[in-house]
């Protein structure tokens, strides 16, 4: 590898910019919108003000979305889903499960769910 190839490859890596463009194709191919340079304009804002502390991170997934993901994993309709079925969740999510809050065997309700999955997404786009 080239000096310079080595030096781009470094810079892109220092400002997390492999991720966050990973993040915003993967949010252009879950919407689709009809106006995909305005909608990046939106995102990127929202970041902004996600990072400021103003709001959430915005994610691919909505609040539907990981309702169904929980119900898919408490097919027995307990309430609730295990930690261990939480971390699952979250890899298979592509999200990271380094800073889980909650243990293997904790039992956790759809409210938590959501909130550990909003977590999850906010650090590792802050890492981004």
């Amino acid at each position: 590898m080239a000096a310079g190839e080595q030096q781009s490859r470094e810079y892109l890596e220092r400002h997390g910019l492999p991720a966050l463009l990973h993040r915003l194709a993967a949010l252009l191919l879950y919407h689709r919108p009809e106006r995909p340079r305005q909608f990046l304009i939106q995102v990127l804002e929202a970041v902004r003000a996600a990072r400021r502390g103003e709001a959430a991170m915005p994610g691919v997934l909505d609040e539907a979305d990981v309702e169904a993901v929980f119900r898919m994993l408490d097919a027995a309709g307990r309430g609730f889903v295990t930690g261990r079925q939480c971390r699952a969740a979250l890899k298979t999510l592509g999200l990271s499960t380094a800073e889980l809050r909650v243990g293997d065997e904790e039992e956790i309700r759809l409210p938590a769910f959501k909130e550990e999955v909003q977590h999850q997404a906010t650090l590792q786009a802050r890492a981004a």
